[in-house]
């Protein structure tokens, strides 16, 4: 298994974790395929709240795409394999619950991308984070010269993409491209920590506020208004919302 999958007892949340820690999670073919048929699960799954993507082992999130197995790839084939790629990352930006990415140590290129298709970055003191393609002739594919520059702005995604270099996590921190930063081997304990946070809330709640987040901002505000509008009377008509009320009255935690 290139991907270790594992829920929770209350199977609220789920753990994805990269596992080729011995070539620093680098995605194969393999690999894409078996996180494309996970998010794609995962797409229709009802009872998740919450998804932690990590990686195996202390030193690398994921260090991208394996370059020993694209070694004397045809085009052909090169292309194949990214189609997978393509697939499984539009699968992650769209999971209908909110994704945490746990790193450690390495996060770049496609792992960088893996990082910032999830919904935001928990990350250990020691994380290191760079978008190298450019530097070997090849091009971030699965949506870094899209995401970082609408997460850290546009100049400074511009010159981590055509540089390469690598930013470590405090700067990472202070770019806002990481939500906690916390001390080494302590990322994916506090990616679980906030995961169980939210699924203690309204999980058809959480799923509208993803939703609204993600398509209002890519359009005109008052459109994004609409938006909102739509995803607020969506949890009006539900058990959620009663249940939140009633629990508010009675002075006790919700049981969603």
């Amino acid at each position: 298994k290139h991907i270790n999958v594992a829920r929770s007892v209350d199977d609220f949340i789920v753990t994805v974790e990269l596992n080729r820690p011995e070539v620093l999670n680098a995605m194969n073919t393999a690999m894409g395929e078996e996180l494309l048929a996970c998010f794609e699960a995962l797409h229709w799954d009802k009872t998740v709240r919450a998804v932690v993507l990590a990686g195996a082992g202390e030193k690398a999130f994921s260090v991208g795409g394996d370059l020993k197995e694209r070694e004397g790839m045809t085009d052909e084939a090169w292309r194949s394999q990214h189609e997978i790629y393509e697939q499984m990352a539009f699968r992650l930006l769209r999971c209908p619950v909110p994704v945490i990415a746990a790193v450690e140590g390495f996060a770049m290129g496609g792992g960088l991308e893996l990082a910032v298709l999830s919904d935001f970055i928990v990350a250990g003191e020691g994380a290191v984070f760079a978008v190298p393609e450019i530097t070997r002739g090849i091009f971030p594919g699965i949506g870094g010269t899209q995401l970082l520059p609408r997460i850290i702005g546009a100049p400074l995604a511009k010159e981590l993409i055509f540089t390469g270099r690598r930013m470590p996590a405090p700067e990472a921190k202070a770019a806002g491209l990481v939500n906690h930063l916390v001390p080494a081997g302590q990322a994916q304990a506090k990616a679980l920590e906030i995961a169980t946070t939210i699924a203690e809330n309204g999980p058809i709640a959480v799923r509208q506020a993803k939703k609204a987040i993600a398509w209002g901002a890519e359009t005109d505000l008052e459109t994004g208004m609409i938006l909102a509008i739509e995803a607020y009377n969506n949890t009006v008509t539900t058990e959620d919302r009663l249940e939140g009320v009633r629990a508010f009255n009675e002075k006790r935690k919700p049981r969603f």
